[in-house]
Protein backbone atom coordinates (compact mmCIF):
# COMPACT_ATOMS: atom_id res chain seq x y z
CA UNK A 1 0.00 0.00 0.00
CA UNK A 2 1.21 3.84 -0.90
CA UNK A 3 0.53 6.86 1.20
CA UNK A 4 -0.18 9.56 -1.20
CA UNK A 5 3.39 10.81 -0.35
CA UNK A 6 4.61 7.91 -2.23
CA UNK A 7 6.08 6.20 0.74
CA UNK A 8 5.16 2.46 1.13
CA UNK A 9 3.05 1.87 4.13
CA UNK A 10 2.87 -1.79 5.96
CA UNK A 11 -0.53 -2.97 7.23
CA UNK A 12 -0.29 -2.75 11.41
CA UNK A 13 0.50 -6.44 12.52
CA UNK A 14 -0.82 -8.03 15.80
CA UNK A 15 1.14 -6.63 18.29
CA UNK A 16 0.45 -2.85 17.34
CA UNK A 17 -3.41 -3.84 17.93
CA UNK A 18 -2.77 -4.95 21.02
CA UNK A 19 -0.62 -2.20 22.07
CA UNK A 20 -3.45 -0.08 20.87
CA UNK A 21 -6.25 -1.21 22.12
CA UNK A 22 -4.39 -1.89 25.53
CA UNK A 23 -4.19 2.07 25.57
CA UNK A 24 -7.21 2.72 25.28
CA UNK A 25 -8.39 0.59 27.50
CA UNK A 26 -6.59 2.37 30.44
CA UNK A 27 -7.37 5.81 28.74
CA UNK A 28 -3.82 6.55 28.23
CA UNK A 29 -4.03 7.22 23.89
CA UNK A 30 -3.68 10.34 22.72
CA UNK A 31 -6.15 11.85 20.02
CA UNK A 32 -3.60 12.42 17.22
CA UNK A 33 -2.37 8.60 18.21
CA UNK A 34 -6.17 7.47 18.32
CA UNK A 35 -7.13 9.24 14.39
CA UNK A 36 -4.03 7.62 12.70
CA UNK A 37 -4.93 3.88 14.68
CA UNK A 38 -8.02 4.39 13.60
CA UNK A 39 -7.34 4.57 9.63
CA UNK A 40 -4.86 1.91 9.67
CA UNK A 41 -6.18 -0.78 11.85
CA UNK A 42 -8.89 -2.93 10.66
CA UNK A 43 -11.87 -2.95 13.30
CA UNK A 44 -12.37 -6.55 13.39
CA UNK A 45 -9.02 -6.64 14.68
CA UNK A 46 -9.35 -4.35 17.09
CA UNK A 47 -12.77 -5.83 18.08
CA UNK A 48 -11.16 -9.89 18.22
CA UNK A 49 -8.04 -7.89 20.51
CA UNK A 50 -10.85 -5.97 22.71
CA UNK A 51 -12.83 -8.98 23.98
CA UNK A 52 -9.48 -11.10 24.58
CA UNK A 53 -7.99 -8.40 26.80
CA UNK A 54 -11.49 -8.48 28.65
CA UNK A 55 -11.62 -11.58 28.79
CA UNK A 56 -8.17 -11.46 30.39
CA UNK A 57 -8.99 -8.34 32.87
CA UNK A 58 -12.12 -10.25 34.08
CA UNK A 59 -10.11 -13.80 34.32
CA UNK A 60 -7.36 -11.81 36.37
CA UNK A 61 -9.80 -10.06 38.73
CA UNK A 62 -11.73 -13.43 39.63
CA UNK A 63 -8.68 -15.36 40.30
CA UNK A 64 -7.49 -12.38 42.58
CA UNK A 65 -10.93 -12.59 44.13
CA UNK A 66 -10.35 -16.46 44.92
CA UNK A 67 -6.25 -15.66 46.34
CA UNK A 68 -7.85 -13.32 48.92
CA UNK A 69 -11.12 -15.21 49.85
CA UNK A 70 -9.80 -18.56 49.73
Amino acid sequence: MQDPGGTTRRKPGFLETLKAVGASFFGVRGGSAHRHDMARLNPVHVILVGILLAAVFVITLVLIVKTVVG
